[in-house]
């Protein structure tokens, strides 16, 4: 179905209700522009750096104005992206096994991606860990709040599970419930990371300038809670649509991949939990 076909918005009035640019057909570019602001988070971070000491090579402010710009991009791209394939023309198209299991796999291929973004991460920090250990002095990682976070971020996915079952058996009510359950769970998790990085930043003076394991320990939890952030806008998203009784037993695809990418980030942050959290008070 081209995008020069199928012009009715079904009373939308958001940008993004057609591909962009026009005339591509099915092509889009809104993953490329989510790609470029992702990719322009890492070069941010990296000015930011090379903007510090006495011989800095660019200006202070450079690292984070890249730094504003490529989220509002990457947030812009992540919007045309999810209104084009889930929302915009929901109404007109009937469901399609084909057209569902794309989308899966679609997500599945951004979850390799992922895969290797955290990959690159964690190989810096095993190569840290392999050498002379601690290499800093270390603030006390693995407190209670930590393990209270994980439990909500456990909990979150056996809520999320609850609602998929719900939608799948045409049970509105419990699917609603389930997501609104997980959606809040995943805002108490994003504050409870918000409290920890207060309390090490400003009473433990642990930040990501102190030392290689600062740069480690902050490039990873930092990543995996924009992964967090993203998500809840995604269920976020998902949970308006299903006040709208936008979903069904027959037609829910866009909740099996915000299931996928939820769970995603659950498995992740266990794995950051043993290797990252207990692993650097081992041996400390």
């Amino acid at each position: 179905m081209g995008t020069e076909e199928t012009h009715d918005d079904h009373g939308h009035h958001l940008p993004a209700v057609e591909d962009w640019p026009r005339g591509f057909g099915e092509a889009s570019w809104w993953p490329f522009v989510t790609a470029v602001g992702g990719a322009g988070i890492y070069v941010a971070a990296a000015l930011y750096i090379l903007g510090r000491g006495e011989n800095a090579i660019v200006g202070p402010v450079v690292g984070p104005a890249v730094f504003v710009g490529s989220v509002a991009l990457f947030l812009a791209g992540i919007y045309g992206w999810l209104y084009h394939a889930f929302v915009s023309h929901f109404w007109s198209r009937t469901a399609s096994e084909k057209g569902e299991s794309k989308l899966r796999w679609g997500m599945l291929a951004f979850l390799g991606s992922e895969l290797g973004t955290f990959g690159a991460l964690f190989g810096y920090y095993f190569y840290i860990r392999a050498g002379a250990w601690p290499p800093q002095e270390l603030p006390h990682l693995l407190g209670s709040l930590v393990l209270v976070n994980t439990a909500l971020l456990i909990a979150s996915s056996l809520t999320l599970h609850w609602a998929h079952v719900g939608i799948r058996q045409n049970n509105r009510k419990k699917f609603v419930g389930g997501l609104a359950v997980t959606l809040l769970l995943g805002l108490i998790f994003i504050g409870g990371q918000v409290y920890e990085y207060y309390e090490f930043i400003v009473h433990s003076d642990f930040s990501l300038t102190t030392g290689i394991f600062g740069t480690a320990f902050y490039g990873l939890t930092g990543l995996h809670g924009l992964h967090v952030s993203l998500g809840a806008v995604i269920l976020g998203i998902v949970f308006v649509r299903a006040l709208m009784g936008q979903y069904s037993a027959e037609r829910h695809v866009s909740v099996s991949t915000a299931s996928m990418y939820w769970h995603f980030v659950d498995v992740v942050w266990i794995f950051l939990v043993v290797v990252l959290y207990a692993g650097a008070e081992i041996g400390a």
